[in-house]
């Protein structure tokens, strides 16, 4: 009520205001012809009213029984849960009861019950947007409350709102934040007020006290540390000329990049810091764009890392097939089923060989050809507008004259970083391994090894190195060298500040329940031989929303895969068409999660790509999209579609996607020199 009468009283103000300022009933022309700034602001002050009204809802009459308790807001296609698990009255009662849920007004529904289990807990879901009455009901009481659904697709408002906005204004920051208050008002029963305040006090403080971003931040700042350490002491301009040594040219300096990010295989957050700051000077020397360095080091991410026998992914997504496969009762071993899924992993391999094609042909299109012509022509790395994720002062920071340039002052900060890493987490996952009693072997160890902390112990052991090696030579002296520290601990706050707001839409986008909606809208959809194939489109949808691929993974899993199952079973397929929906789909959800993960603007690894390479974050994405995009839909094509169907064996279908892939870049390309 409170919503209505806000508006008709603005409405009956503002014609009563005009009707005393001309002496008659203002008509629609007058209104839109007079003091059109004040009609504005009157709108934008209606609109913050309607903004700040709770959705509708009421209590029916209480007979003894509780209040049910729902949230401020509910969405379409999302889950509620009521829980009257401590309740008196309901503990008194031999039966919980259930709850009744009617949908009312012109489109009204037939009464759908609801039972609690044991423990007085019920799972609610509104199909639609509209008005319900949900009934409580206990013996002979009743107890109803009448609430309103809003339609589904407000939960993916936040994550788009940012995308959208940092791809027009190419200002992250406040794109990042406005769709994060967005989204906190929902969350806040569309209060536009309390959501900021949420946003500030709970979802903010909830990021920055996750323990795994914290250890995050360090790693990364303590990272910055270390390369300011090093550049500092004439290490990286030596490391640039040893490696001019053996790439003279465009071409081989992006391919001495790409090599490097295949070799750190294990782990897509170190590949990332590590290969776009040691390779940064070394490819600005050579009129490499930091869009395209920036581009390879992203590529050789997550992508690689997600294909890799043994990485800090392996314990992750084996953990969540074993759960899956359990519930299901098959004796499938996990390790056995992540093997035969690799070659449906089609985005991954075909992303990968993607970008070896481009730096083996020198075409490029679109924004990147743009940026690689821009860097070549006039030697600019960045664009004049870009914004840079490092600090300038970083950027100037130059060795004192006369101080040798020893390129093994950055090589072994960073072999000595890279050797904690691989010990480490040997070390790390054996732990694990011996405490929980599982059978001892690498692909074990390395899934139960915490990478989270092991970056920590590398990151230090590099700028401990580091320090050891300025001592003993005395390239610089002590307050040289923690001035140097400084210099690229705090070079990297920028990117922090954006990795903590990406983490905060992260966490709305999972209270909003973003990619249960999208799987909800989906599954109409699904049948056995497109199941990969969609599989993929709400795995990439969704990553990209979230910005997460783990998150991905851990929400499409545990549905999709018995889903997977059962479709093929009950449609009566024979076994090997069950299995081979069911591996397609897993290389599906594995796939997709990367595609989001690796050009989402609010994923990690992509902001942490743009901050190791010193580049601007939106460059970057723009840059990046179309070629992803581009690997995504022919891996749709000729992957999925084909192999889901069972007209192609994966292992012919990446041969024809790389042959569509060539194809493409050779139409859409062109070529560049250098």
């Amino acid at each position: 009520m409170f919503c209505k009468t806000s508006g008709i009283f603005f409405l009956c103000a503002t014609f009563y205001s005009e009707l005393a300022s001309t002496g008659q009933p203002a008509s629609i022309q007058n209104m839109m012809n007079q003091n059109k700034t004040n009609h504005i602001l009157s709108g934008l002050l209606f609109v913050l009213l309607f903004l700040t009204c709770q959705p509708l809802s009421g209590s029916g009459n209480n007979t003894g029984l509780p209040k049910i308790d729902l949230p401020g807001i509910i969405f379409a296609c999302t889950t509620v849960e009521v829980n009257l698990q401590n309740h008196p009255v309901i503990k008194d009662l031999d039966k919980p009861g259930g709850l009744v849920i009617q949908r009312r007004g012109k489109n009204s529904s037939p009464a759908e019950e609801v039972e609690f289990d044991s423990s007085g807990k019920a799972q609610l879901s509104f199909p639609e947007a509209g008005h319900y009455l949900v009934t409580l009901r206990a013996g002979d009481r009743t107890s109803s409350r009448l609430v309103r659904v809003m339609p589904g697709f407000l939960t993916i408002l936040p994550p788009v709102l940012a995308i959208i906005l940092a791809l027009i204004f190419r200002q992250v920051l406040p794109a990042l934040f406005f769709g994060i208050w967005v989204g906190t008002s929902l969350i806040a029963g569309i209060n536009p007020w309390t959501g900021l305040l949420r946003l500030i006090d709970t979802y903010l403080v909830q990021a920055m006290t996750n323990k795994d971003h914290v250890r995050i931040i360090i790693f990364s700042m303590t990272l910055g540390g270390m390369i300011g350490l090093i550049t500092r002491c004439g290490g990286a301009a030596g490391l640039v000329e040893w490696f001019s040594r053996l790439a003279v040219s465009r071409r081989m300096g992006q391919l001495t990049t790409w090599l490097i990010g295949l070799l750190i295989f294990f782990d897509d957050y170190s590949n990332t810091l590590m290969v776009g700051n040691t390779m940064r000077p070394f490819t600005d020397k050579l009129k490499i764009s930091r869009e395209k360095l920036s581009f390879i080091v992203d590529s050789t991410a997550a992508p690689v890392a997600s294909v890799a026998l043994i990485s800090t992914w392996i314990g992750f997504e084996l953990g969540l097939l074993n759960t899956s496969i359990s519930s299901l009762g098959l004796q499938e071993n996990a390790y056995w089923l992540f093997l035969k899924a690799l070659p449906y992993n089609f985005y991954s391999w075909a992303c990968i060989i993607f970008v070896l094609m481009i730096i083996l042909t020198r075409r490029d299109f679109g924004p990147m050809w743009r940026a690689e012509k821009r860097a070549i022509q006039s030697g600019q790395v960045l664009d004049v507008n870009a914004q840079p994720l490092i600090d300038e002062e970083m950027t100037n920071l130059q060795p004192p004259p006369n101080t040798p340039r020893r390129w093994y002052n950055a090589i072994v900060p960073i072999g000595a970083m890279s050797v904690t890493l691989v010990v480490g987490l040997y070390k790390s996952g054996l732990d694990q391994v011996k405490a929980s009693g599982h059978a001892i072997s690498l692909y074990n160890i390395i899934g139960e090894a915490d990478p989270f902390q092991v970056l920590l112990w590398a990151a230090f052991t590099g700028v401990f190195a580091s320090f050891f090696l300025i001592l003993i030579q005395r390239a610089l002296t002590v307050r040289q060298s923690v001035e140097a520290f400084l210099i690229g601990f705090k070079s990297l706050t920028l990117a922090m500040i954006i990795l903590t707001l990406a983490r905060i839409i992260q966490l709305v986008c999972t209270e909003l329940q973003t990619a249960n909606y999208l799987l909800a809208i989906s599954k109409g959809l699904l049948s056995p031989g497109l199941l990969p194939a969609i599989t993929f489109i709400i795995a990439s949808a969704t990553s990209f929303s979230t910005g997460t691929s783990w998150g991905t993974m851990a929400i499409l899993m545990p549905l999709i895969i018995p889903l997977a199952y059962y479709l093929p079973v009950n449609a009566g397929l024979p076994t090997h068409s069950v299995e081979l929906t069911m591996v397609a789909t897993v290389g599906a959800i594995l796939s997709g999660a990367v595609f989001g993960d690796h050009c989402s603007p609010i994923s990690d690894t992509t902001i942490m790509s743009s901050m190791s390479s010193g580049a601007d974050h939106i460059d970057h994405v723009r840059t990046q999209l179309p070629y992803a995009t581009l690997v995504a839909l022919i891996s749709v094509l000729f992957g999925y579609l084909p192999s889901g169907m069972g007209l192609l064996h994966p292992v012919l279908s990446i041969p024809v996607i790389l042959l569509f892939l060539w194809l493409a870049l050779r139409l859409l390309g062109k070529k560049l020199s250098g």
